[in-house]
């Protein structure tokens, strides 16, 4: 088997993904001089002008990206691999990427019961943003909004996103509002990043909304969660999510009526994933009250 010499490769790999001598340097850990000097050793060895200047830059001739296409995939693949095998490797720990709200209200307060349930096995939780798809290269769990439909995954409803307004006692007590008698046209409304949620609500209502939607909008569901709580107005809320305050009287539902019923938080893994993996998930699920 004839090979190339793999530092060189894997400065070409570099280089070519991402367009820059400096940035591959920085992704290697070397000098972009040394990067430099990979690529033209690996163009002597197959007597071939893979890269050429362009500008400030750089560009691939017809081989370069020609090799570049070839050895891309096989790389990726290798560096897949190898990642999964040190993970699996005694496994002892896992990575649980979780978005904030259900990281905050269910997994960190459950997370001591697993220790105790599993003490040889140790939890490393990342925070996860909403927009974030599983990668098995450094994840080996994500519990997040939407489900992963890719093949070879598994994901598991954890809980429905069903939207109703909510509010706390101290808010309808300040309004000296009755639960039954709350106008939530002339609420004081709690945003999650847009209007457009109330304005989805009002409209399944068959209600008029105001003309200006108004209050404060909040970026992070976690700020708009302790406004809520703390009285500040009302707010539509996964009530799902929302259940141990709720059942508290922390929070009381306002309506039936609710918006984002379709969608949900999912807990998504490899469908190959090893024993330590299906234990912390099948324990979540557990933890929830979902059906594992």
């Amino acid at each position: 088997m004839q090979l190339p010499p793999l530092n060189a490769l894997r400065a070409f790999e570099a280089t070519a993904r991402l367009m820059s001598l400096s940035k591959a340097g920085d992704e290697l850990h070397v000098t972009h001089a040394a990067i430099s000097h990979q690529i033209k050793h690996l163009e002597t060895w197959l007597g071939r002008k893979l890269m050429q200047k362009s500008g400030r830059g750089i560009t691939l001739t017809a081989a370069g990206g020609e090799y570049y296409r070839a050895v891309s995939g096989p790389l990726a693949a290798i560096a897949h691999a190898t990642g999964s095998m040190r993970r699996d490797h005694d496994m002892r720990t896992i990575t649980v990427g979780c978005i904030p709200s259900i990281a905050s209200r269910w997994l960190v307060p459950a997370l001591p019961a697993f220790q105790e349930s599993d003490p040889d096995l140790d939890v490393r939780i990342v925070y996860a943003r909403a927009e974030e798809r599983f990668d098995d290269e450094s994840l080996d769990v994500l519990i997040t909004m939407g489900e992963d439909l890719s093949g070879g995954r598994e994901s598991r409803l954890l809980f429905s996103r069903r939207n109703q307004p909510v509010a706390s006692p101290h808010y309808l007590a300040k309004r000296n509002w009755a639960i039954d008698d709350v106008s939530l046209a002339g609420a004081d409304l709690l945003h999650d990043e847009s209007v457009d949620g109330w304005k989805e609500w009002f409209r399944k209502a068959g209600q008029k909304a105001p003309e200006l939607l108004r209050g404060p909008i909040f970026q992070d569901f976690n700020m708009l969660a302790t406004a809520v709580i703390a009285g500040h107005g009302v707010a539509l809320c996964p009530v799902e999510v929302f259940r141990r305050e709720i059942e508290r009287g922390d929070l009381l539902v306002l309506s039936e009526i609710a918006t984002a019923e379709n969608q949900g938080y999912y807990v998504i893994s490899n469908s190959w994933a090893k024993k330590p993996v299906r234990r912390f998930t099948g324990w979540f699920m557990m933890e929830c009250g979902s059906c594992v």
